[in-house]
């Protein structure tokens, strides 16, 4: 597995040299949740799909109810 600092490295080379910070620490963001991601779903933590469509319709059925 590659260190913190490798993968901020890969992150870096990437990028274009007139980056922003902000910009970087997107980037930076988006591949801790994709790592946090898939560590989940090897764990097991995941929602099933059927689950996932049931709360989403209960979601969208109450919204038009408020619009």
């Amino acid at each position: 597995m590659e260190s913190a600092k490798d993968q901020v490295q890969q992150i870096l080379n990437q990028l274009p040299d007139d980056v922003s910070l902000k910009d970087i620490q997107y980037h930076i963001d988006v591949r801790q949740k994709i790592e946090q991601g898939l560590e989940d779903s090897e764990a097991g933590r995941v929602v099933p799909h059927e689950e996932v469509q049931r709360r989403l319709a209960k979601w969208l059925t109450s919204t038009a109810r408020a619009i």
